[in-house]
């Protein structure tokens, strides 16, 4: 299996001072949050992507993907009603397609809980209409640079779209790409499923495209008290053949120490499992 981290975690690190603590560590595949490198993917040029890319793979890492797609960005969302809002996000979703590709990575995570949330007054259904309008209106020129969208099922303290598995796969169904697949995350599943995590993973397992590992308390595996040895020993009996990702929302024991506690414990129980 290999082993990812998501890089906004390295608040105010230089780029290749993340790289080589990273690559020291022992992952191999970096996730980044657009809005670390610039306000918009149309702001870091051609030669800032090469150069961003060329110091990960100086080291021996992979660049996989991006996610908090829409995060501090303005006049975006993914349900509203809004005819020029909806054509705004799938070409900014586009636009982050080219970025990721160009960085070298194939995937791209959709969580963005404030720009999905269902407007007041409007129908869940119609919700789901006007996700499904964007991403089909943006999906077929991502899947020309090869990269996927991988919509992500967050607990409904975050948002109140698409909160399970489930509904995730009831959006791509409708979408019907094949570019777009089901997310992921261990701490959404733990806060929003009534099903247990490995019987999750066993019931999408041809449909995930990516994992995102953390604990219900906002920091990484192992720093709380989820015990991942099933989770593991579900993800090594299934298909699933991607990234397992760090994701943590808690900096306040530091990048250097979560970064390396999450990489020895995941290490240590995928072995062991």
């Amino acid at each position: 299996m290999k082993f990812a981290i998501c890089q906004e975690l390295f608040v105010d690190w230089d780029w290749e001072k993340q790289c080589n603590l990273i690559a020291e560590i022992g992952y191999k595949g970096i996730e980044l949050a657009p809005f670390a490198f610039a306000d918009r993917p149309s702001d870091i040029s051609a030669e800032q992507r090469a150069a961003i890319r060329k110091t990960a793979e100086d080291r021996d890492l992979e660049i996989i993907g991006l996610h908090w797609l829409l995060a501090k960005t303005e006049g975006l969302h993914l349900t509203t009603n809004n005819t020029e809002i909806k054509k705004n996000t799938a070409d900014y979703l586009i636009e982050l397609g080219n970025l990721c590709a160009d960085l070298g990575g194939d995937l791209m995570v959709f969580g963005s809980p404030f720009q999905r949330d269902i407007e007041e007054g409007m129908s869940a259904e119609q919700a789901y209409e006007n996700a499904a309008e964007v991403f089909q209106n943006s999906l077929p020129a991502i899947a020309e640079r090869g990269v996927r969208i991988c919509m992500e099922p967050l607990t409904t303290k975050e948002t109140n779209f698409i909160n399970t598995c489930a509904d995730a796969m009831k959006l791509i169904d409708m979408v019907q790409a094949d570019n777009f697949v089901l997310h992921q995350d261990v701490k959404a599943m733990l806060g929003a499923e009534t099903e247990s995590i490995p019987e999750l993973i066993q019931k999408y397992d041809t449909k995930v495209g990516h994992f995102h590992v953390n604990d219900s308390n906002l920091l990484g595996p192992g720093m709380g008290e989820t015990d991942y040895h099933p989770i593991f020993k579900a993800l090594k009996e299934s298909r699933y053949r991607g990234w397992i990702s760090v994701e943590v929302f808690d900096y306040e024991p530091g990048a250097e120490l979560i970064a390396r506690d999450s990489f020895r414990y995941m290490k240590d129980v995928w072995e062991s499992v």
